[in-house]
């Protein structure tokens, strides 16, 4: 411990707001407290739910939750360990995820159980990004419980999730339609997919593709493609969105997500997966952290391939 600094820089904000109340402070390192373990981040990924909690939309903009941190995915190397932790050692190179608000650090403190060991071939970028994406993706497989043969709709499919979800489906020879924009339409393609533009006619355009009928929709987009499953024909319990939660009750729908499969086996194997080439996961974009409310405006603006990284 001797050899830590005192402080750390790091992303806060002490008010709801759009990407604008985003600063880096300089705060104290996290203690090392027994059963948890400090790493020193190299990489942190961004994702769209972040924007939503910066805007107050999962705390209903309560002052108590301020100030806050940001952040839930991180790669990076433990640099001390807490009393009690077993089968986790300094200098361990490791993916890991935090329900705390704060992997956006130079440092970022978490359970030992919160922390897997990063595959040596996996890129430190794609590691930052993996866990949110991976475990959303994997809680939404699951859900809707696919056989190899079936067919089943992912909407958003070129984003993170969508991109990892995809991949997910058609390695077991499912039939994926893929919705996604024109430009995204190539690669989606090479991962075994058959992508389809979004908009108007869409529903007539996926019933074209899927001459077999239509098993199951995931949709990571919005309510619009809940909707859209039930007109479809799917029935509501193989109908799964990790975002349109009011629509889903509406229908009968499924919302698996990730805190549905935060276990470090699940994330382990699939880690193990993206370090053997099984799956592709893009960056799209890294960003220092001081840069934090220009990475958000490259999400924000959506249609992005891929995860978007901050390196502190």
């Amino acid at each position: 411990m001797s050899d830590l600094p005192e402080t750390m820089r790091a992303v806060r904000f002490d008010q709801w707001g759009d990407r604008s109340v985003l600063r880096v402070d300089e705060v104290p390192v996290p203690a090392v407290e027994p059963g948890r373990v400090l790493v020193r981040v190299r990489a942190a990924g961004i994702n769209p739910g972040e924007s939503a909690i910066r805007q107050g939309l999962f705390d209903g903009e309560d002052p108590s939750k301020l100030p806050s941190g940001q952040g839930t995915d991180f790669a990076g190397i433990v640099v001390a360990v807490g009393e009690g932790v077993d089968g986790v050692d300094e200098r361990e190179e490791v993916i890991g995820w935090s329900w705390d608000r704060a992997s956006h650090a130079e440092y970022v403190s978490v359970p030992a159980g919160q922390v897997v060991q990063k595959p040596r071939l996996l890129d430190w970028n794609v590691a930052g990004g993996l866990d949110v994406i991976a475990t959303t993706a994997a809680a939404a497989v699951r859900a809707v419980d696919p056989r190899a043969g079936e067919t089943v709709v992912v909407s958003g499919a070129a984003g993170g999730v969508g991109g990892f979800v995809t991949q997910l489906l058609t390695n077991e020879g499912i039939d994926v339609i893929a919705i996604a924009s024109e430009a995204n339409h190539e690669w989606l393609a090479a991962k075994g997919a058959r992508p389809v533009t979004y908009g108007d006619g869409l529903q007539e355009r996926i019933q074209e593709l899927a001459t077999n009928g239509i098993d199951a929709l995931i949709d990571l987009h919005g309510a619009e493609y809940v909707h859209l499953g039930i007109a479809l024909g799917i029935p509501a319990d193989r109908i799964e969105t990790v975002i349109a939660y009011e629509a889903a009750a509406e229908v009968g729908a499924k919302t698996s997500g990730s805190v549905d499969t935060a276990d470090p086996e699940i994330l382990g194997a699939l880690a193990r997966m993206v370090a053997d080439g099984e799956i592709e996961v893009p960056v799209a974009a890294t960003y220092p952290l001081d840069r934090v409310q220009d990475a958000y405006e490259e999400l924000e603006q959506g249609h992005t391939r891929g995860k978007i990284v901050l390196i502190p």
